[in-house]
Protein backbone atom coordinates (compact mmCIF):
# COMPACT_ATOMS: atom_id res chain seq x y z
CA UNK A 1 0.00 0.00 0.00
CA UNK A 2 1.24 3.84 -0.60
CA UNK A 3 2.56 5.76 2.06
CA UNK A 4 3.68 8.89 2.39
CA UNK A 5 4.75 11.04 5.43
CA UNK A 6 2.08 13.80 6.54
CA UNK A 7 1.65 15.73 9.31
CA UNK A 8 2.83 14.11 12.20
CA UNK A 9 1.76 13.94 15.83
CA UNK A 10 3.14 16.14 18.90
CA UNK A 11 5.94 13.79 19.45
CA UNK A 12 6.69 13.51 15.71
CA UNK A 13 6.43 16.98 14.89
CA UNK A 14 8.84 18.10 17.33
CA UNK A 15 11.45 15.73 15.73
CA UNK A 16 10.76 15.85 12.25
CA UNK A 17 9.63 19.53 12.50
CA UNK A 18 6.67 19.18 9.92
CA UNK A 19 8.93 19.04 6.98
CA UNK A 20 5.94 18.61 4.54
CA UNK A 21 4.32 21.57 5.20
CA UNK A 22 8.03 23.68 5.71
CA UNK A 23 8.28 22.95 1.83
CA UNK A 24 4.86 22.98 0.24
CA UNK A 25 2.72 25.25 0.06
CA UNK A 26 -0.56 24.83 2.42
CA UNK A 27 -3.70 25.35 0.76
CA UNK A 28 -7.37 25.43 2.60
CA UNK A 29 -10.85 23.56 1.57
CA UNK A 30 -12.96 26.19 1.75
CA UNK A 31 -16.56 26.07 3.55
CA UNK A 32 -15.32 22.81 5.59
CA UNK A 33 -14.90 23.42 9.26
CA UNK A 34 -14.15 20.89 11.86
CA UNK A 35 -15.86 21.22 15.50
CA UNK A 36 -13.35 20.46 18.34
CA UNK A 37 -15.09 20.35 21.30
CA UNK A 38 -13.95 19.64 24.85
CA UNK A 39 -16.32 18.61 27.45
CA UNK A 40 -16.99 19.90 31.29
CA UNK A 41 -16.77 18.57 34.21
CA UNK A 42 -17.15 19.05 38.16
CA UNK A 43 -15.23 17.60 40.90
CA UNK A 44 -13.95 18.04 44.64
CA UNK A 45 -11.00 19.57 45.40
CA UNK A 46 -8.82 16.05 45.71
CA UNK A 47 -11.24 14.20 43.04
CA UNK A 48 -10.91 12.92 39.59
CA UNK A 49 -12.58 14.31 36.62
CA UNK A 50 -13.08 13.03 33.36
CA UNK A 51 -13.75 14.61 30.19
CA UNK A 52 -14.45 14.26 27.02
CA UNK A 53 -13.06 15.89 23.25
CA UNK A 54 -15.10 15.43 20.23
CA UNK A 55 -14.76 15.76 16.58
CA UNK A 56 -18.02 16.74 14.58
CA UNK A 57 -18.50 18.00 11.03
CA UNK A 58 -15.79 16.14 9.78
CA UNK A 59 -15.48 16.50 5.69
CA UNK A 60 -16.11 13.04 3.45
CA UNK A 61 -12.51 13.42 2.70
CA UNK A 62 -11.69 12.65 6.42
CA UNK A 63 -9.09 13.51 8.65
CA UNK A 64 -5.47 12.03 7.60
CA UNK A 65 -3.33 14.15 10.78
CA UNK A 66 -4.99 16.53 13.40
CA UNK A 67 -2.87 18.25 15.97
CA UNK A 68 -3.77 20.64 18.99
CA UNK A 69 -3.32 21.33 22.52
CA UNK A 70 -5.41 22.00 25.50
CA UNK A 71 -4.27 24.45 27.88
CA UNK A 72 -5.39 24.25 31.35
CA UNK A 73 -4.32 25.87 34.67
CA UNK A 74 -2.20 23.18 36.74
CA UNK A 75 -2.65 25.23 39.67
CA UNK A 76 -6.33 23.85 39.72
CA UNK A 77 -6.41 20.76 37.91
CA UNK A 78 -3.74 17.93 36.95
CA UNK A 79 -3.61 15.94 33.50
CA UNK A 80 -2.42 12.21 34.15
CA UNK A 81 -3.70 10.83 30.93
CA UNK A 82 -5.59 10.81 27.50
CA UNK A 83 -7.39 7.80 26.56
CA UNK A 84 -8.37 7.56 23.01
CA UNK A 85 -12.04 7.45 21.74
CA UNK A 86 -13.85 4.76 19.45
CA UNK A 87 -13.31 7.43 16.33
CA UNK A 88 -9.81 7.37 16.75
CA UNK A 89 -9.88 3.51 15.81
CA UNK A 90 -9.82 3.38 12.46
CA UNK A 91 -7.41 0.67 11.54
CA UNK A 92 -4.51 2.23 10.73
CA UNK A 93 -2.87 1.63 13.74
CA UNK A 94 -2.52 -2.57 12.53
CA UNK A 95 -1.72 -0.84 9.05
CA UNK A 96 0.52 2.08 8.84
CA UNK A 97 3.82 0.94 8.63
CA UNK A 98 4.96 3.87 10.44
CA UNK A 99 2.91 3.49 13.50
CA UNK A 100 5.53 1.38 15.82
CA UNK A 101 8.14 4.84 15.62
CA UNK A 102 5.43 7.18 14.97
CA UNK A 103 1.93 6.44 16.50
CA UNK A 104 -0.95 7.32 15.07
CA UNK A 105 -2.63 8.36 18.20
CA UNK A 106 0.06 10.45 20.09
CA UNK A 107 -0.47 12.64 23.49
CA UNK A 108 2.48 14.65 25.15
CA UNK A 109 0.94 15.77 28.72
CA UNK A 110 3.28 19.03 30.60
CA UNK A 111 2.76 20.75 33.62
CA UNK A 112 0.09 23.60 31.71
CA UNK A 113 -0.65 21.37 28.51
CA UNK A 114 -1.30 18.72 26.94
CA UNK A 115 -0.74 17.81 23.41
CA UNK A 116 -2.88 15.67 20.98
CA UNK A 117 -2.04 14.60 17.69
CA UNK A 118 -3.96 11.70 15.19
CA UNK A 119 -2.09 11.07 12.23
CA UNK A 120 -1.23 8.03 9.77
CA UNK A 121 1.10 7.88 7.06
CA UNK A 122 -1.37 5.50 4.90
CA UNK A 123 -3.00 7.44 1.61
CA UNK A 124 -6.29 5.14 1.51
CA UNK A 125 -8.41 7.52 2.94
CA UNK A 126 -10.66 4.60 4.92
CA UNK A 127 -8.03 4.45 7.40
CA UNK A 128 -8.86 8.20 8.17
CA UNK A 129 -10.86 9.78 10.82
CA UNK A 130 -14.35 10.70 9.05
CA UNK A 131 -17.19 9.50 11.73
CA UNK A 132 -18.11 12.48 14.32
CA UNK A 133 -17.77 11.07 18.37
CA UNK A 134 -15.14 11.00 20.86
CA UNK A 135 -11.98 11.25 19.78
CA UNK A 136 -10.44 11.17 23.23
CA UNK A 137 -10.88 11.49 26.80
CA UNK A 138 -8.97 13.39 29.53
CA UNK A 139 -8.51 12.25 32.92
CA UNK A 140 -6.84 13.95 35.69
CA UNK A 141 -7.15 15.25 39.10
CA UNK A 142 -8.33 18.13 40.93
CA UNK A 143 -5.67 19.86 43.51
CA UNK A 144 -6.40 19.57 47.13
CA UNK A 145 -5.96 22.87 47.40
CA UNK A 146 -8.51 23.88 45.29
CA UNK A 147 -11.32 26.05 46.49
CA UNK A 148 -15.13 25.84 45.61
CA UNK A 149 -15.82 27.97 42.57
CA UNK A 150 -12.66 27.44 40.89
CA UNK A 151 -13.08 26.70 37.41
CA UNK A 152 -10.15 25.25 35.22
CA UNK A 153 -10.36 26.05 31.81
CA UNK A 154 -9.39 23.41 29.13
CA UNK A 155 -8.83 25.56 26.32
CA UNK A 156 -7.83 24.28 22.61
CA UNK A 157 -5.60 26.13 20.85
CA UNK A 158 -2.48 25.50 18.03
CA UNK A 159 0.97 24.14 19.46
CA UNK A 160 3.12 27.19 18.94
CA UNK A 161 6.53 24.68 18.37
CA UNK A 162 8.88 25.93 16.01
CA UNK A 163 8.03 25.16 12.54
CA UNK A 164 11.63 24.25 11.65
CA UNK A 165 14.63 23.90 13.87
CA UNK A 166 16.79 26.78 12.30
CA UNK A 167 14.26 29.08 12.22
CA UNK A 168 12.25 31.07 14.42
CA UNK A 169 9.20 31.04 13.47
CA UNK A 170 6.01 29.02 15.49
CA UNK A 171 3.15 27.27 14.11
CA UNK A 172 -0.11 29.29 14.94
CA UNK A 173 -2.60 26.82 13.57
CA UNK A 174 -4.25 23.93 14.37
CA UNK A 175 -3.14 21.11 12.29
CA UNK A 176 -6.18 19.54 10.68
CA UNK A 177 -6.10 18.20 7.25
CA UNK A 178 -4.89 15.42 5.11
CA UNK A 179 -2.05 15.37 2.10
CA UNK A 180 -2.96 15.76 -1.95
CA UNK A 181 -1.60 12.93 -3.85
CA UNK A 182 1.34 15.71 -5.20
CA UNK A 183 1.91 15.69 -1.38
CA UNK A 184 0.53 19.33 -0.94
CA UNK A 185 -1.24 19.45 2.47
CA UNK A 186 -4.62 20.85 2.95
CA UNK A 187 -6.05 22.12 5.88
CA UNK A 188 -9.45 22.54 7.36
CA UNK A 189 -10.70 25.47 9.03
CA UNK A 190 -11.40 24.40 12.84
CA UNK A 191 -13.93 25.76 15.08
CA UNK A 192 -13.93 25.39 19.19
CA UNK A 193 -15.41 24.64 22.02
CA UNK A 194 -13.82 25.12 25.03
CA UNK A 195 -13.94 22.59 28.72
CA UNK A 196 -13.46 23.22 31.87
CA UNK A 197 -13.28 21.89 35.34
CA UNK A 198 -15.28 23.13 38.33
CA UNK A 199 -14.21 22.79 41.63
CA UNK A 200 -17.36 21.85 44.08
CA UNK A 201 -20.05 19.79 44.30
CA UNK A 202 -22.90 18.52 42.25
CA UNK A 203 -24.68 21.18 40.54
CA UNK A 204 -28.16 21.57 41.26
CA UNK A 205 -31.21 22.32 39.58
CA UNK A 206 -32.07 25.88 39.83
CA UNK A 207 -34.75 26.23 36.74
CA UNK A 208 -36.75 22.97 36.09
CA UNK A 209 -36.79 21.88 31.85
CA UNK A 210 -34.64 25.04 31.19
CA UNK A 211 -31.90 22.68 29.43
CA UNK A 212 -30.31 26.10 27.99
CA UNK A 213 -29.69 28.00 30.78
CA UNK A 214 -31.57 31.09 29.63
CA UNK A 215 -33.42 31.73 32.61
CA UNK A 216 -36.90 30.85 31.33
CA UNK A 217 -38.87 27.17 30.08
CA UNK A 218 -39.95 26.89 26.33
CA UNK A 219 -39.94 24.72 23.32
CA UNK A 220 -36.40 26.02 22.51
CA UNK A 221 -35.45 23.85 25.62
CA UNK A 222 -36.98 20.74 24.21
CA UNK A 223 -35.32 21.13 21.36
CA UNK A 224 -32.23 21.86 22.85
CA UNK A 225 -32.48 18.45 24.26
CA UNK A 226 -33.07 16.90 21.33
CA UNK A 227 -30.16 18.55 19.46
CA UNK A 228 -27.31 17.74 21.97
CA UNK A 229 -28.85 13.99 22.27
CA UNK A 230 -28.16 13.55 18.27
CA UNK A 231 -25.40 15.23 18.37
CA UNK A 232 -23.59 15.80 21.84
CA UNK A 233 -20.18 17.25 19.90
CA UNK A 234 -22.00 19.80 18.35
CA UNK A 235 -24.24 21.01 20.55
CA UNK A 236 -22.41 20.69 23.91
CA UNK A 237 -25.03 21.29 26.79
CA UNK A 238 -23.23 23.04 30.32
CA UNK A 239 -23.35 21.21 33.77
CA UNK A 240 -26.13 23.53 34.72
CA UNK A 241 -28.34 22.60 31.66
CA UNK A 242 -28.32 18.72 32.08
CA UNK A 243 -29.45 19.38 35.57
CA UNK A 244 -31.91 21.74 34.89
CA UNK A 245 -32.95 19.74 32.04
CA UNK A 246 -32.72 16.40 33.80
CA UNK A 247 -36.95 15.96 34.58
CA UNK A 248 -38.18 12.74 33.78
CA UNK A 249 -36.79 10.42 36.25
CA UNK A 250 -34.36 13.05 38.16
CA UNK A 251 -30.92 11.31 38.30
CA UNK A 252 -30.71 9.28 35.27
CA UNK A 253 -29.37 11.90 32.96
CA UNK A 254 -30.28 13.46 30.09
CA UNK A 255 -32.52 11.97 27.56
CA UNK A 256 -35.13 12.18 25.08
CA UNK A 257 -37.87 11.31 27.38
CA UNK A 258 -36.69 14.48 29.22
CA UNK A 259 -37.53 16.74 26.29
CA UNK A 260 -41.03 14.80 25.92
CA UNK A 261 -41.82 15.78 29.51
CA UNK A 262 -41.04 19.12 28.80
CA UNK A 263 -43.20 19.31 25.73
CA UNK A 264 -46.18 18.59 27.85
CA UNK A 265 -46.01 20.88 30.23
CA UNK A 266 -45.84 23.28 27.30
CA UNK A 267 -48.74 22.04 26.37
CA UNK A 268 -50.58 21.80 30.17
CA UNK A 269 -50.59 18.36 30.21
CA UNK A 270 -48.49 17.67 32.66
CA UNK A 271 -48.73 20.25 36.13
CA UNK A 272 -44.81 20.54 36.64
CA UNK A 273 -41.56 19.62 35.94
Amino acid sequence: MKTKKVIIGAIAASMLSLSVCSVAPVSFAAGETVQISVGKDSAEAGEQFEVEVALADIPSTGIQALEFVVNYDDSIISIESIEAGPIADTGAVGSDPTASVLPVFDVLITDDYASIAWSTSLSDSSYWLKKDGVLCTIKGKVSSTAKDGDVAKLEVAANDRLLNPDASEKNDEILCGYSKEDNTPVNYDVSVSHGSVTVGGEVKQTLAGDSNVDGKVNLADAVFIMQYKANPSKYAITEQGAANGDVDDPGSGITNKDALLIQQYLLGIVSKL
